[in-house]
């Protein structure tokens, strides 16, 4: 999630929610009949108070990884775990109500450094790549020279 800054210099954010040893992201998994797209909103309502329609989301952006995991339930075998990651924005700073992690912090864009190697590095690195392009994005606030949607 991207959002303008609130601060002298303007800056934009993009948001990161802190789970007990890393940086993630509003994520989870589908319910029956659930589409990607729709889980991906439903979290991100559930885990930080945004709803859904308080979101502008970049219709040409989608980002997959999939990376092992060491699932308990599964006696601690590794599973292939694929993650799958939209692009979305708000207009303004909203208040965030973390329900599943510790707390949460609004990075400056772009990033100044590696944040987490794993999953949070290569989706940044998409993103840019993405905003970097010729695409059309929905209101993306990171191309200062796009007029608001």
């Amino acid at each position: 999630m991207v959002r303008p800054g609130t601060d002298e210099r303007g800056a934009t954010h993009f948001l990161l929610m802190r789970h007990a040893d890393r940086w993630d992201l509003p994520k989870g998994h589908a319910e029956s009949g659930e589409s990607p797209l729709q889980t991906a909103i439903r979290e991100t309502e559930e885990e930080t108070g945004i709803a859904g329609d308080q979101l502008r989301l970049d219709p040409n952006f989608q980002f997959s990884i999939t990376y092992p995991v060491l699932v308990r339930r599964f006696g601690d075998r590794p599973v292939q775990k694929t993650v799958r990651l939209f692009l979305g924005f708000i207009d303004h700073p909203r208040a965030i109500r973390c329900t599943e992690h510790a707390g949460y912090q609004w990075f400056d864009w772009p990033p100044a450094g590696p944040i987490q190697a794993q999953t949070i590095d290569p989706l940044l690195a998409a993103v840019a790549s993405h905003l970097a392009s010729d695409r059309p994005q929905l209101g993306n606030p990171l191309q200062r020279d796009q007029a608001p949607t």
